[in-house]
This record gives C-alpha cells, sequence and structure tokens, in this order.
C-alpha cells in the first residue's frame, strides 16, 4: 500500500508465492486435524454439521482465489492486505471451528483451561481499558502515515 514500482511489484509476485503456501498449509491442516482426531472428523462431516460448516473451506478457496486475481491487477492497492488478513482469519476460523471446545489439547476443555471468574474480570477490565487507546493509537499512526512513499523521501 505504500510502496511504488519496483519494490510494489516484487512485493506482489512474492506475495503471490505466500498465499499460495498458505493455502497448501491450511489444506494440510484441514486434511491432518480430522485424520488425527476423530471427533473433529465426526464433527465436520455429519449432517447438519456439514452444511454450517462447509463455507468456510469454500470462503478459504474463493478468498484466496480472489487474492491472486487481485495481486495480478496492478490498480488496486488495499485489497491485497485486507484479502490476506482475511485468509488468516479464516484459516484460525476453520481451525478453532474444527477443535471447539478442546482447545488447548484435546483433553482439556477451554473452560478447564480457564483462569478464575475474578482474574478473568480483571483482565476484562483491563482489556476494556487499554483496547481503545491502542486502536486511537493505530489510527493515529496510520493517518500520520498515509500517503505513498516516493524515492528520496524519507524523514527530515
Amino acid at each position: 500500500m505504500k510502496t511504488t514500482d519496483d519494490l510494489q511489484r516484487r512485493m506482489r509476485d512474492l506475495a503471490q508465492w505466500i498465499s499460495t503456501a498458505l493455502l497448501v498449509a491450511i489444506i494440510i491442516v484441514s486434511i491432518w486435524t480430522p485424520i488425527m482426531h476423530p471427533q473433529v472428523a465426526a464433527r465436520w462431516l455429519r449432517l447438519p454439521n456439514l452444511f454450517f460448516f462447509a463455507p468456510v473451506p469454500l470462503l478459504v478457496l474463493g478468498v484466496t482465489w480472489l487474492h491472486l486475481r487481485v495481486l495480478r491487477s496492478r490498480a488496486v492497492h488495499a485489497a491485497p492486505f485486507i484479502l490476506a488478513l482475511l485468509m488468516i482469519f479464516l484459516g484460525y476460523t476453520g481451525l478453532a471451528i474444527s477443535m471447539w471446545p478442546m482447545i488447548i489439547p484435546p483433553s482439556i476443555s477451554i473452560w478447564a483451561a480457564a483462569a478464575p471468574a475474578e482474574s478473568m474480570g480483571f483482565t476484562l477490565v483491563g482489556a476494556l481499558l487499554i483496547i481503545p487507546v491502542i486502536l486511537v493509537y493505530t489510527t493515529w499512526s496510520y493517518y500520520v502515515f498515509r500517503g505513498k512513499l516516493a524515492v528520496g523521501e524519507g524523514y527530515h
């Protein structure tokens, strides 16, 4: 989003390879997980769950196809970044759906691994206070550093 010319072209070419590698990694994990954990296979392939969970791998394929297509187009600048984030989000979503509620190892539920309610409440209050600060700071930094970087420009 911030570069131009040769550097932008090289990064778009590299992103095509990385996107393909990410898709291959997601496919390997998607095949390996049901093989290693029969309860995951039962959850994914049993009706009606099959209809609820099938959109996730289909969306991964669709977003990857769109990402590769957008990377070949030189006119769009922000879409490759957003689609890459969406690919990663969908990969983790598929993994979370597969393993839920046994998120930690397959023998410990998320509730058994959770901290006491008092600790979680303290953490929630801290998160509610700090997350808006982080979002405001990130928005401000994106605003300050907006625009493309041209050759010869730098800090003055």
